[in-house]
């Protein structure tokens, strides 16, 4: 005796074992419509800032930094930079749509999925822009001969907990804000500062003692210093345990901030 139409109807397939997977699926079948343009400028952003601050500046810098030159020293903080921005624009206005303007959460909410699940299925996604970004910039890199080191593979694990340890809070802010100006605003007072006082450019020791330890206080200066650890094949500044240690807070405090925001705003 077969299954009346309307029960069919009504019968939802099973969610996977890990229902996140199913968010993730979501957006990277999104991306696979885009995926060229993000391909082209992720090879093409390392090679003009390569030739740009490396290639250029670093003519100008005879004595290279620390031993090396400065393309080499640079480098792995263009890595740790560049992971930063993928993670914070995959975090601010996608995130900010999804709640105000196409309002794809509350979609998926309706369906049985939880708040946890839409959460890390799209921090999953983000961890894997970073991550297909910065294989493409390593790629770049290695062929200008700016990677001393195989350890150099390690700056993939620590730029995708780089990017949750961005992410997750920005989720939190991005949900909480009213309007899209706020985004911009997170930009100009957070990425920009710490893009250029965290290390990316230059050794944070040049800076006054209050600033410098501002710059130990984001979590940008921590990878930076493994990612140039790991390129240079040396030791890093700080404890490769302690830097990894507060990655993870950040990656957890953010992430419970972002619960409780996603539940503010998808749970009534």
């Amino acid at each position: 005796m077969g299954v009346a139409p309307s029960v069919r109807e009504r019968t939802r397939p099973p969610l996977p074992r890990v229902p996140a997977f199913t968010v993730l699926s979501f957006f990277l079948v999104g991306y696979r419509r885009t995926w060229r343009a993000g391909v082209f400028s992720s090879f093409l952003l390392p090679v003009l800032t390569v030739l740009g601050f490396g290639v250029g500046v670093g003519a100008y810098v005879d004595q290279g930094v620390d031993g090396v030159s400065y393309l080499d020293w640079l480098v792995p903080g263009l890595i740790a930079s560049t992971a930063l921005q993928v993670a914070l624009g995959d975090s601010t206005w996608p995130v900010f749509s999804n709640f105000q303007w196409i309002k794809t959460y509350y979609a998926q909410s309706a369906a049985p999925l939880r708040v946890g699940d839409i959460l890390v299925g799209h921090l999953l996604y983000v961890m894997f822009r970073v991550l297909t970004t910065i294989a493409a910039f390593l790629l770049v890199t290695a062929l200008f001969g700016a990677l001393r080191s195989p350890w150099a593979l390690a700056t993939l694990p620590v730029a995708a907990l780089l990017g949750l340890a961005v992410a997750a809070p920005t989720f939190a802010y991005s949900a909480a804000v009213d309007s899209d100006s706020w985004l911009a605003l997170l930009f100009r007072f957070a990425v920009i500062p710490m893009t250029l006082f965290a290390g990316v450019f230059f050794p944070v020791d040049g800076l006054p003692e209050g600033l410098r330890w501002l710059a130990y206080a984001t979590p940008l200066w921590h990878a930076v210093d493994l990612c140039r650890a790991a390129t240079l094949g040396v030791a890093a500044e700080w404890s490769v345990a302690g830097h990894l240690l507060y990655l993870v807070a950040w990656a957890l405090a953010g992430g419970l901030l972002a619960r409780r925001a996603f539940r503010r705003r998808l749970v009534v």
